[in-house]
């Protein structure tokens, strides 16, 4: 689909369905490459090329994964917005919400897990997100 933007130029839009596959293609992929590294490489034995794997293959299926969760509520159940509008949200959470869960098990790893430090990180994501909430109204 083609869209005429600023100065007549042709801009190419991606479809909500095409979108979609893409997305849950490329979740397919992550979650494919994380029960890989998963069943392939010894935690024990590895550098931090395998731990770095490991937790940047979480992140992408969780977002993946996430992001589509989140769209198909917001689809689905709510109808309030564009569908436009309830992609770039979900995804926007499901970054947020994949950074928290890798963050997490990062510092569970290390034994910095503590309660102070699990509030320090949920907040600091909250501040986050509403400063994004309102850098998009502004």
């Amino acid at each position: 689909m083609k869209n005429f933007g600023k100065g007549g130029k042709v801009i190419n839009v991606m479809t909500l369905r095409a979108y979609l596959i893409a997305m849950m293609l490329a979740t397919v992929i992550c979650w494919t490459v994380f029960a890989f590294i998963i069943f392939s490489i010894n935690p024990f034995a590895t550098n931090w090329i395998g731990f770095s794997l490991f937790y940047l293959s979480l992140f992408l299926s969780l977002v993946g994964t996430s992001a589509l969760v989140g769209f198909l509520i917001r689809f689905v159940w709510l109808h309030k917005v564009l569908a436009f509008h309830s992609v770039s949200e979900a995804f926007r959470q499901s970054f947020l919400f994949s950074a928290l869960i890798v963050i997490g098990l990062l510092l569970l790893s290390k034994n910095m897990f503590t309660w102070l430090n699990a509030l320090l990180l949920a907040a600091g994501l909250s501040v986050l997100e509403f400063f994004l909430i309102s850098y998009k109204k502004s």
